[in-house]
């Protein structure tokens, strides 16, 4: 089942590794208790963010780990690309943010942002983009997504969505997918989220892609922005 809200380096080059997933980013991988690696559905009925980090763990997407001590510039997560288009690193001026490399579609421009925005992105049709960072300070993985899906609820007009875990390299991770009221029409939008730990923060790492109903090469877009991706962390 899904949950469903009703309102609620320029390219990566590596040598010597095997395609797939390193796991060796944000400490040792533990199972959640209580969770579900099935997708669950549930109505969000109070738009009223976290403020404190909580034991929620019965989440899509959530992995609980223990911190461990990460390399300088380890490459701590190298999933195989999929989709086509550039590879494009996205980080911020944070020094000890994460760096992360996407997949930026075919037809599709980047630029570096400021502040919490490393990558905004325009594609044709109407279609944009954004990859931020943002500090999460002491919430846990869980409480930072719950706050995300309630912000989504508060700054999108008649936002519908579901929410699938999308768990890698032992990151917490989801991905959200619906449509919200533009100022033009029905909108589709989708985004990555994913909880990042390093040796001194966590952050939150947000891939969101958006477009007017039914443009055309949305979903391929889609595909290549919200596939797992290489990180580094500083």
């Amino acid at each position: 089942m899904k949950w469903l809200c009703a309102v609620l380096c320029p390219a990566l080059v590596v040598t010597g590794l095997a395609a797939g997933c390193v796991k060796t980013s944000g400490g040792t991988a533990i199972p959640a208790s209580g969770a579900s690696p099935s997708q669950r559905s549930i109505l969000t009925t109070s738009s009223a963010a976290p403020t404190t980090p909580g034991p929620v763990t019965d989440l899509p997407g959530i992995e609980t780990t223990l911190p461990d001590h990460i390399p300088p510039s380890a490459l701590a997560c190298y999933p195989p690309p999929i989709g086509t288009g550039s590879a494009t690193v996205a980080a911020v001026s944070d020094p000890v943010a994460p760096r992360i490399t996407i997949t930026v579609p075919d037809g599709w421009s980047s630029a570096t942002g400021t502040g919490d925005t490393a990558l905004t992105l325009t594609g044709p049709d109407g279609m944009t983009g954004t990859v931020t960072m943002s500090d999460t300070g002491i919430l846990t993985a869980a409480a930072v997504f719950l706050r995300y899906a309630a912000d989504l609820r508060q700054s999108k007009p008649g936002v519908e969505f579901t929410v699938a875990p999308a768990q890698f390299c032992a990151y917490s991770s989801q991905k959200l997918t619906g449509t919200f009221e533009g100022p033009s029409g029905v909108f589709d939008f989708a985004d990555r989220i994913t909880d990042i730990w390093t040796n001194t923060k966590t952050y939150l790492v947000a891939i969101h892609v958006e477009g007017p109903a039914g443009a055309t090469g949305f979903d391929a877009a889609k595909t290549a922005l919200m596939a797992d991706f290489a990180v580094v962390i500083p």
